[in-house]
């Protein structure tokens, strides 16, 4: 591709990228904070306890608020793929658009039907009824994010899938095997389970202000221990997930794994980076400068993370791109991991097997296409290094990645801790005078979207420079944009997106210094 498309690629990615992060403002909370009203209305149904229902339908208003304004951010973001990323959308349509489409009828459907009953029915249906739509509104945000990121994980990990090279799609070969793959399913309640985290770090710090403001204390004590209860939870099961996933990602994407640490020179018994200062005098990949300026190192940690064996080899950057290391395929078996440009040779020869299997066709020599396209699947998984322009650009921007990442786990380990904390103290009813710790507990409402946003940012910034692991990279999924109406939009949805959130935490701290209001 001409390299003077990248301020297109980059000013698409810039503009997807501006959406999804709004977008995931809204997200976590939904997920997170649903939970919580979905207890919380439990405890009214079991108790009958007027009370309960009070708290229920004070959280249920910032809920609400919430859920409005995510909706109108995940729709910008679905019609982006059309938009921007057309070729991808062609290209993979078939398998990506499948779990989209089950999301919008399934699970669109299941939030819009029982939502209103959630909000609007308290005095209209019975209290079982009411304690039922509002799980399913909550079981339906959380099918829905399923969808989601069942398509996002097969980007990640591209498989039960067959490229048709008379269509030039890949087609869905096994639904299965999409739905089922141990990367969507890890991706899933890593994710679900990380929003616990973000909707119990916002019910906490929130009933820390009424504790701070000597307000609610009924309403803050028993938010306090539910949200402890269950943001302890949402971490705990992060945190296994997450060792799930780094798993999956030394399997899948050694690349990411290698940026995520820092890791450049690949070792046996390798060490998981605990804390680490990198070297911005670090250029290449293969320079002789210390990748770190300061970096301690939990020994042999990386290896059991990454392989279940202590003393295994882990390759770095350095590994990754010059190859010749022993390597473990999918199928079970031992091989040579090949070079940047082995790769990228192979990729050449799959992209214009393709184009000669295309010729062959239209001048109906059958024979002659039918080697053409054996020559064309047997390189198939190298399909995307065709369409790279330079080797280094298989690297992903290593800083950007290694301190979001420690950020994340750093940030994991404190509410880990804080959900602990606030929840021994709020059962022995010794919180409310540890103010210290309110305002810790308030100042924990933004490093949950801290900590939410950089795991994400790990993810997708991680994997490139690919759209879907080893298949297609951004340069080829873009649309042919005029980059000046894409930088138009990204200004437009910069503004939109700016005003929608300010409006969003402007009525939520009016309805929270308003407080709940009486039970009718």
């Amino acid at each position: 591709m001409d390299t003077s498309s990248l301020s297109l690629v980059d000013l698409s990615r810039a503009q997807f990228a501006l959406t999804a992060m709004y977008h995931w403002l809204f997200v976590p909370m939904t997920l997170g904070l649903g939970g919580i009203i979905g207890i919380l209305e439990t405890f009214y149904y079991k108790t009958g306890n007027p009370e309960w229902k009070r708290i229920t339908q004070f959280w249920m208003k910032l809920f609400g608020i919430n859920f409005a304004i995510g909706v109108a951010t995940g729709i910008i973001l679905e019609f982006e793929f059309g938009t921007n990323w057309s070729n991808y959308s062609w290209f993979v349509g078939d398998i990506f658009g499948a779990p989209l489409a089950i999301e919008g009828i399934l699970a669109f459907f299941m939030e819009a039907t029982f939502i209103a009953i959630m909000f609007f029915g308290w005095n209209k249906v019975s209290k079982g009824v009411h304690l039922m739509a509002t799980w399913l509104t909550v079981f339906g945000a959380t099918i829905s994010a399923l969808w989601i990121l069942v398509a996002n994980a097969w980007m990640q990990f591209p498989d039960g899938m067959t490229f048709n090279p008379d269509t030039m799609r890949n087609e869905m070969a096994d639904f299965w095997a999409v739905l089922l793959s141990p990367v969507a399913i890890n991706k899933f309640f890593h994710t679900v389970f990380s929003s616990w985290i973000v909707g119990s770090a916002f019910c906490l710090g929130v009933s820390a202000w009424f504790l701070l403001k000597k307000r609610e204390h009924s309403l803050a004590n028993k938010s306090i221990l539910i949200a402890s209860v269950f943001g302890f939870l949402g971490a705990f099961l992060t945190a296994i997930t997450g060792d799930g996933s780094a798993y999956q990602v030394a399997q899948r994407q050694p690349m990411k794994l290698a940026a995520m640490e820092g890791l450049y020179q690949g070792k046996e018994g390798a060490g998981l980076v605990a804390f680490g200062v990198l070297n911005p005098a670090k250029e290449t990949y293969n320079d002789s400068i210390n990748p770190f300026l300061l970096k301690i190192e939990i020994p042999k940690v990386l290896s059991y993370l990454s392989y279940r064996d202590i003393d295994a080899f882990v390759p770095g950057i350095t590994d990754l791109m010059e190859g010749g290391f022993e390597q473990v395929s999918r199928d079970g078996c031992t091989t040579t991991a090949l070079s940047a440009e082995e790769k990228m040779r192979l990729g050449d020869k799959a992209v214009q097997a393709l184009a000669a299997y295309k010729t062959a066709k239209s001048e109906g020599n059958d024979s002659l296409a039918s080697a053409h396209r054996a020559e064309m699947e047997a390189n198939y998984p190298w399909f995307g290094y065709g369409f790279v322009p330079e080797k280094a650009d298989l690297i992903p921007p290593v800083p950007l990645v290694f301190y979001t990442f420690h950020i994340m786990v750093t940030l994991g380990m404190f509410f880990l801790a804080l959900f602990l904390l606030t929840g021994w103290l709020s059962w022995k009813k010794k919180l409310d005078n540890q103010r210290w710790l309110q305002w810790i507990a308030l100042l924990g409402i933004p490093l949950a979207w801290i900590c939410s946003e950089s795991g994400w940012i790990v993810a997708e910034v991680g994997r490139q420079p690919w759209v879907i692991q080893d298949i297609m990279p951004t340069y080829a999924a873009v649309s042919a944009l005029n980059p000046t109406s894409v930088l138009v939009t990204f200004i437009l949805f910069a503004v939109l997106f700016t005003v929608l959130l300010i409006a969003e935490i402007g009525i939520i701290l009016k309805q929270i210094r308003k407080g709940p209001e009486d039970v009718h």
